[in-house]
């Protein structure tokens, strides 16, 4: 056979990994501001572009597609080259995904802290902007799949199998979640509403963790960790197991972020049995990994690089461990919308994500400038600093949640509620402090490792071209008696992807296509109307400014809810509700009911001064509500939206939409006036206020006679 001499391609890897340390301090620099904004409000700085509900979604978008985005393609084009023994395929379009993933990231940071926003979570990105996405990841795609065609080495080994299903599921996911109608070049309205809608969310939620930041990672720990350790994956056939159960399971899952509230039964069900099931998938790769390192233990005490990459795959055990669990409707009633799912969601951010990063940087950058690591020291403190990070990060949240559920829950002996909500938001302020003392920790960390490697490459001479060699790939393939079953496909790249892809849709589609096709599924309320101009401008200004990010819109069928919030809700509540408003934390307390609850006034000033209408709140200031005007004559591309959307707003109203928005605003500003309040009408105060007075009006002493259309 031919021995073919060519060169490995370090430049874009390189250009990957310096972009995975600058988002990595970005993302977690403005994760701790939103630490601290928790318990220290005046840091919000009574500025839009400041405020929490504007930097909680840059930062989980930085850190999710920022940081981890680019640790992936780090890794990726690092690994592929070298199990294939091929160059990239095109090092042209190396670059345009680089640069233009980087452009995406921009992109996102500006129109998030402008407030353009879709208001889905880890989906908040407008459409110019998921279009740019979806072409940046076919040019992955390419570039991935043209090095597989043209690889000298047959067999796909397993990290390669996880890169495939990640370039397929995402691409998936991101285009059936992202559907929506453009109302304008920064302005779009969900396809789906309300149960739909949250269905569809969650089932792209809960499988962006799955399939962004944790099959790539899987395929990364399956190169980087026998790599380290210079020993073979443990088990061949446990990789097999774990990699088609795991693709095959996980997209089941989604509805478990949906317990006891408006959707189905039987899809809550489903997200159940599939998320309990996941247990064994999840810990067989873990055990995979770590029994990679039996016989080296003496090693991995020593090495740095394995040091980082077994506290990942631990954290990885823990989270897959605890997900589950918090699947289970018992466990679930007690953890949804507190504290402690920002601390499960984070032992995996941190732990398992940000670890194994670390040990990959820690791994490439002597590697690929020929050099040593310029300090084990700086290395070790790096990872003794981060581990106490994590803890002290996770524990306190674990605390705080548990407090949060047992204060919300709480009834004296007379059968009243014991505690207001506010109590319970005071109660939480030490805990802030500590996960804040423990971000700080982590971000040192991060600042440690970014120095030692700044460093480390200015000891060293980049290889740009890494000159190998390797026998050509043969036609013809001789099947051996002993070969595994799994061996033909491992051998044939697009049959592959197109297996995984029909393994990961099936899920998806068993869930989908009841609850959009059967009508009963989501029983109507015939006493809900659409929003009256103002109202879905309000609505559309609430979203703007994140407020979801703190405030739920769904009252389950607990008595503590029922007592402190009012009505449960219903699936017909939310059928003009483009997006989904349900919230998946509770800093704030439930609004679904909020409608009527107070007068005007009151709303007024709670933006302008939250602490003025509850004594001790941690709410951010709006100033800006009361200063800035609301765009009225826009209102009419809104409507047409609306009812593109199926909104039954009547034929030719959005010539008149206009006229009953500045009606409706006139009638709140009166309202004010009566209470010393004076405000233009056109502010966008007035229209956040009918947004909030129309939340649960519809079917406040109405007819609750469900109808089925």
């Amino acid at each position: 056979m031919e021995l073919q001499k060519f060169s490995y391609d370090n430049k874009i890897v390189k250009q990957f990994a310096y972009a995975t340390m600058l988002w990595g301090l970005v993302g977690m620099l403005v994760g701790l501001i939103a630490a601290l904004q928790l318990f220290i409000p005046a840091l919000n700085f009574d500025l839009p572009y400041t405020s929490f509900g504007r930097l909680r979604p840059i930062h989980t978008n930085a850190v999710i597609f920022a940081f981890v985005g680019n640790g992936i393609f780090m890794g990726v084009y690092y690994s592929l080259q070298r199990l294939l023994k091929a160059r990239m395929f095109s090092d042209f379009l190396s670059a345009i995904h680089f640069w233009g993933w980087q452009l995406i990231i921009v992109l996102a940071a500006l129109s998030l802290a402008l407030g353009y926003t879709t208001g889905k979570e880890y989906a908040e990105l407008e459409w110019p902007i998921d279009i740019l996405i979806t072409l940046i990841w076919v040019v992955f795609g390419w570039n991935m799949f043209g090095t597989i065609i043209r690889r000298r080495e047959r067999h796909l080994y397993v990290a390669i199998w996880f890169y495939i299903a990640t370039l397929v599921t995402v691409a998936m996911l991101h285009i059936v979640n992202s559907i929506e109608i453009p109302v304008s070049l920064t302005k779009s309205y969900s396809w789906y509403a309300g149960v739909q809608d949250a269905l569809v969310q969650w089932w792209y939620g809960h499988n962006a963790v799955a399939f962004f930041l944790t099959t790539p990672y899987l395929g990364l720990m399956y190169y980087f960790i026998p790599k380290a350790a210079n020993r073979p994956v443990y088990s061949y056939r446990l990789s097999i197991i774990h990699f088609w159960a795991l693709i095959f399971l996980y997209i089941w899952a989604g509805p478990h972020h949906l317990l006891y509230t408006s959707v189905p039964d039987w899809a809550q069900s489903l997200g159940v049995v599939f998320s309990v099931m996941l247990i064994a998938p999840s810990w067989g790769g873990m055990i995979n990994g770590l029994l990679t390192l039996r016989g080296v233990w003496d090693k991995v005490r020593e090495d740095i690089v394995l040091k980082f990459m077994v506290v990942a795959v631990t954290a990885y055990g823990m989270a897959t461990f605890e997900g589950p669990m918090l699947s289970l409707k018992s466990v679930n009633a007690i953890a949804h919308f507190t504290d402690w799912i920002v601390a499960h969601v984070h032992v995996g951010a941190l732990g398992w994500n940000g670890f194994l990063t670390f040990g990959i940087l820690y791994y490439l950058i002597p590697k690929m400038f020929n050099t040593r690591l310029y300090s084990n020291k700086l290395a070790n403190l790096h990872f003794w600093i981060g581990t106490l990070g994590i803890l002290l990060y996770a524990v306190p949240m674990y605390w705080a949640g548990f407090m949060q559920s047992s204060m919300w829950k709480d009834f004296t002996p007379e059968g009243q509620l014991k505690w207001q909500f506010l109590d319970t938001v005071t109660k939480m302020i030490p805990f802030y402090a500590a996960r804040a003392v423990g971000g700080t920790l982590y971000l040192t960390g991060v600042i440690i490792m970014t120095y030692n490697l700044i460093k480390t490459v200015k000891m060293g001479s980049f290889t740009a071209n890494e000159e190998t060699e390797a026998m050509a790939l043969s036609g013809e393939y001789h099947s051996h008696a002993k070969d595994h079953w799994h061996r033909w496909i491992e051998r044939k790249p697009i049959q592959f992807m197109i297996v995984s892809l029909v393994v990961v849709a099936i899920g998806g589609v068993i869930e989908f296509v009841p609850a959009f096709l059967v009508k009963s599924n989501i029983p109507t309320i015939s006493s809900v109307k659409p929003y009256t101009p103002l109202e879905l401008e309000g609505r559309d200004i609430y979203v703007r400014e994140g407020c979801y990010t703190c405030h739920s819109q769904m009252i389950r069928p607990f008595r503590s809810e029922t007592a402190r919030y009012g009505e449960y809700s219903k699936a017909g509540e939310f059928v003009y509700d483009h997006p989904f408003q349900w919230g998946s934390k509770r800093t704030g307390p439930d609004l679904a009911r909020e409608g009527g609850k107070y007068p005007d006034s009151w709303h007024y000033n709670h933006m302008l001064e939250p602490n003025s209408m509850s004594p001790g709140s941690i709410m951010p200031t709006y100033s800006w509500l009361l200063d800035d005007d609301f765009q009225a004559s826009g209102i009419g591309a809104k409507i047409r939206a609306m009812q593109t959307l199926g909104v039954p707003y009547p034929e030719g109203y959005d010539k008149i939409a206009e006229a009953d928005m500045m009606k409706q605003a006139e009638q709140i500003a009166a309202s004010l006036k009566k209470d010393g309040i004076e405000t233009d009408a056109q502010k966008e105060i007035v229209a956040v206020i009918a947004y909030l007075q129309r939340l649960g009006k519809d079917i406040k002493n109405a007819d609750q006679t469900l109808t089925t259309k």
